[in-house]
């Protein structure tokens, strides 16, 4: 056999032994009397499940002057605002039929009023928003139409690298597009674009438009949800991510039942487990988290877990890095049972815990200040505060702050739980002086 013909060769005999297999029904085509591999039987069960999402909403502008201090002061400029509609497009999976239940990426619904969706075959109807989750940047919308087609789940859980995948969106407005490539990563978490990240990367082109859309396995089962690329200026450069199917069913079940994600709190802060940390504690591997704080009348501190403890695996999951462990944890609904296994001194043993429902605060920002007004604080899941919620009208929504921002600081004074809110705001009584974290980036704010 010539070598140099060998991939050719063994990508033949990769299509004939999915021609033998009984689990690919009518696959492939023929031409004339000859067979051809094709995914044209999968995406003709697959692609009707796909939707095309449009949306409306406002966002307030004002004047760029404003943020100018010399045009302020010497030429009085007042603040002058005005309404602007804005457009989205993006994609969507149905996932029942009989109920109309359609997955999304939050961000391609985020501060719609009115959300369109396109079907398959042409019609177009209104969906409501049944709850959204910034965290994972999943979404529920829900339809009200007749012979709708749903796309199964996979276990997302049993993907390879290398195995064959195919995208299927809107991109760029165009409707019912298909790419294929395969499986280029697993786990993929640390970039900065979600709070819980453990991302499917691909190569299957994924542009603009393709997000919410659907990422499917060759017998056309739902293994994730397309929703991020890396790229110049947003363009494919091969390298897109998805969400597992598996987080986003789970997150998907909690927002039908609660309109939202009800995490459970473990109550520990973690760390990556370095080589410098590991050799510190005298251990011979390389992957964990550290359990750096534990805080206290947590289900963590009941257990025993101590700071210093290396974690190495959630419910037989292996833990490669916090982001792992947090992932995993966050994802267990109130009152699941967790088991983890640690080592400590050396040794190594198994904690048991129950995962308890969060005591969380929250607070409107105009019982703080005037210049909070339209805010609303809250405790986070994992600690911190988040702006759960920001009018683009108030002063924050104005200078740019958005839902689910992470608050550090309070005119300099560092701040863990709602509760510490006040006395930080009563430090200046002539403005806020806030420090914002949003995804791997933090800068200052001052609003007066």
């Amino acid at each position: 056999m010539n070598l140099s013909k060998r991939p050719v060769y063994f990508l033949y005999l990769f299509f004939a032994l999915l021609i033998i297999s009984p689990a690919q029904a009518a696959f492939p085509s023929m031409w004339g009397d000859e067979p051809m591999p094709s995914l044209a039987p999968m995406l003709d069960e697959a692609m009707p499940t796909v939707v095309n999402i449009a949306t409306e909403g406002l966002v307030v502008q004002k004047s760029p002057l404003f943020d100018d201090p010399f045009f302020k002061r010497f030429f009085n400029i007042p603040e002058q605002q005005r309404e602007q509609k804005t457009q989205g497009l993006g994609s969507g999976v149905i996932v029942d039929a009989k109920k109309g239940y359609i997955v999304t990426n939050n961000h391609v619904i985020e501060n719609a009023e009115v959300i369109h969706v396109t079907l398959h075959d042409g019609r177009k109807v209104t969906a409501e928003l049944v709850g959204a989750d910034p965290d994972t940047d999943i979404a529920v919308i829900k339809v009200e139409a007749d012979n709708l087609e749903a796309l199964p789940f996979a276990d997302s859980s049993k993907l390879n690298v290398g195995d064959f995948v195919v995208a299927i969106g809107n991109p760029y407005g165009l409707r019912q597009t298909v790419t294929s490539g395969i499986v280029s990563g697993l786990g993929r978490s640390g970039l900065g674009i979600e709070s819980y990240e453990d991302f499917i990367q691909t190569d299957a082109s994924i542009n603009p438009g393709n997000s919410g859309g659907a990422l499917v396995n060759l017998r056309g089962e739902l293994i994730g949800i397309n929703t991020a690329i890396i790229g110049p200026s947003g363009g494919n450069i091969g390298i897109g991510f998805a969400i597992p199917s598996n987080m986003a069913q789970s997150v998907m079940t909690q927002l039908i039942e609660h309109g939202k994600v009800k995490r459970g709190r473990l109550g520990v802060v973690a760390q990556d487990l370095t080589p410098e940390l590991a050799a510190a504690f005298n251990i011979d591997q390389n992957s964990g988290a550290v359990i750096a704080q534990v805080d206290e009348g947590t289900p963590a501190e009941k257990v025993g877990l101590k700071a210093g403890d290396v974690v190495t695996a959630v419910n037989d999951r292996k833990i490669r890095n916090s982001s792992d462990m947090r992932n995993v944890i966050g994802m267990l609904p109130v009152g699941s049972r967790v088991e983890l296994d640690i080592r400590r001194n050396g040794k190594t043993r198994e904690v048991v815990a129950e995962i308890k429902e969060p005591v969380l605060s929250v607070i409107k920002g105009e019982e703080l200040s005037a210049y909070l007004a339209g805010l609303e604080f809250s405790d986070h899941e994992s600690g911190g505060i988040v702006i759960s919620k920001a009018d683009p009208r108030g002063p924050g929504g104005r200078n740019g702050l958005k839902q689910g921002d992470i608050v550090l600081s309070v005119n300099r004074v560092e701040v863990r739980r709602v509760s510490d809110l006040e006395s930080a705001v009563k430090k200046n009584s002539r403005g806020v002086l806030l420090n914002i974290q949003r995804g791997n980036t933090a800068y200052f704010l001052v609003l007066k």
